[in-house]
C-alpha cells in the first residue's frame, strides 16, 4: 500500500513516521510485532490530517494513546498506528480547569493540577494512561473515576471535523464512554476542578501512589487491572479463591502480589496473555458461575 501521503503529511508537520516497527516497545505490556506504519502526530492538526487521509484512502487505521490499556498481537498491524502520545500533551489552565491535550499523560495532568493548587484528580495519580484514553474508557480507581471531573472534550467526528462533545452526552459508565467502539477520536479534554492547598493535595496523591506500590505488580509490565470488576464481586478474590494466583503460562503470569493482574514475566508473548486470561476466565466461570470480561483491549 502506498502511504506517501502520510508521509507527506508527516513531513509538513514535522511529526515521527516509522515503518515496518515493532509496536512493542511502545506498550506497557512490552509486547507486539511489527506494524507496516507507526505515527506520532505533534498537533490536533496534524492528527485530524492523518485521520481524514486514512479514511479518504481507505487505509485501516488504529488510534492508541500510550498503550497501558491493549494487549497487541505478536503479528503485528497492517495499516497505520496513530499514537497521540508525548507530542500531543499541551495542559492549560482556564480558571479551575484544567484543558489538556489527549496525549497528555495523567501522570503529568495530576502533578500540573498540584502545582496549581486545584485539587480532585488524586484518584488518578498512578494510572499509566493519558487523558484521551483515560476518557475513552473512563478510567478510575480509589474511588473516583474520569466523569467525576470531565467537562467536556473536543473530538473528530467521522467527517473529519473537529466537534466539541458535553459531558451529558459521553454515556459514561463503568469503563465505558461513548467513544468505545465509535469511529470518534478524542483531541483534548477538559476537566472540572477545585482550588485546594497543594500540600495537602501532594499528600494524598503520595498516599494513593503508595498504596499502589504496596498492592500491585508494578515492577513487571502489565496492561493494569487485566478484568473489569463483575456486578457484586472483586475479580481478584474471585480469581484466588479458584487458586490461580500464580498461575503462569510461558512469560505471561497472573500476579502473586494481585490476583487482577496478568504481568509480563519476561519474554511473554500475545499467545501467553491470551491464554492466561482465557484460563482464568475459565476457571472463575467453573468455580463460581461469574463471567470475567477482559478489561485490557486485545487487538489481533
Amino acid at each position: 500500500m502506498n502511504y506517501g501521503a502520510l508521509s507527506g503529511i508527516a513531513e509538513r508537520y514535522g511529526a515521527k513516521i516509522l515503518f515496518d516497527e515493532s509496536i512493542a516497545r511502545y506498550t506497557s505490556f512490552g509486547i507486539g510485532g511489527v506494524c507496516d506504519v507507526i505515527v506520532m502526530p505533534n498537533s490536533t492538526g496534524c492528527a485530524a490530517e492523518l485521520v481524514s487521509e486514512c479514511r479518504k484512502s481507505g487505509i485501516r487505521y488504529y488510534i492508541f494513546g500510550k498503550c497501558t490499556n491493549v494487549l497487541i498481537t505478536d503479528k503485528g498491524l497492517r495499516g497505520v498506528v496513530i499514537l497521540i502520545g508525548g507530542e500531543m500533551s499541551q495542559i492549560r489552565r482556564d480558571g479551575c480547569r484544567l484543558v489538556c491535550d489527549a496525549g497528555a499523560s495523567l501522570a503529568k495532568i495530576c502533578n500540573t493540577a498540584r502545582n496549581e493548587g486545584l485539587g480532585g484528580l488524586e484518584f488518578a495519580y498512578g494510572i499509566p494512561g493519558s487523558a484521551g484514553g483515560a476518557l475513552y474508557m473512563n478510567a478510575g480507581a480509589f474511588g473516583g473515576e474520569m466523569k467525576d471531573v470531565v467537562v467536556y472534550c473536543d473530538y473528530l467526528d467521522s467527517d473529519g471535523i473537529v466537534k466539541r462533545m458535553d459531558k451529558a452526552d459521553m454515556e459514561l459508565s463503568y469503563r465505558h464512554s461513548i467513544f468505545n467502539g465509535s469511529d470518534k477520536v478524542i483531541l483534548s479534554v477538559c476537566f472540572e476542578l477545585y482550588e485546594d492547598d497543594s500540600d495537602e493535595i501532594f499528600a494524598k496523591m503520595s498516599e494513593i501512589m503508595q498504596k499502589r506500590r504496596d498492592k500491585q505488580p508494578l515492577e513487571y509490565p502489565s496492561a493494569g487491572s487485566t478484568f473489569k470488576r463483575p456486578e457484586g464481586y472483586f475479580a481478584a478474590k474471585l480469581i484466588e479463591d479458584s487458586g490461580l494466583k500464580g498461575y503462569t503460562s510461558g512469560g505471561a503470569q497472573v500476579s502473586e502480589k494481585h490476583s487482577g493482574f496478568v504481568i509480563n514475566k519476561g519474554n511473554a508473548t500475545f499467545g501467553d496473555v491470551v491464554e492466561v486470561i482465557d484460563h482464568v476466565r475459565e476457571k472463575v466461570f467453573a468455580d463460581s458461575g461469574v463471567r470475567l470480561e477482559p478489561e485490557v483491549m486485545i487487538i489481533e
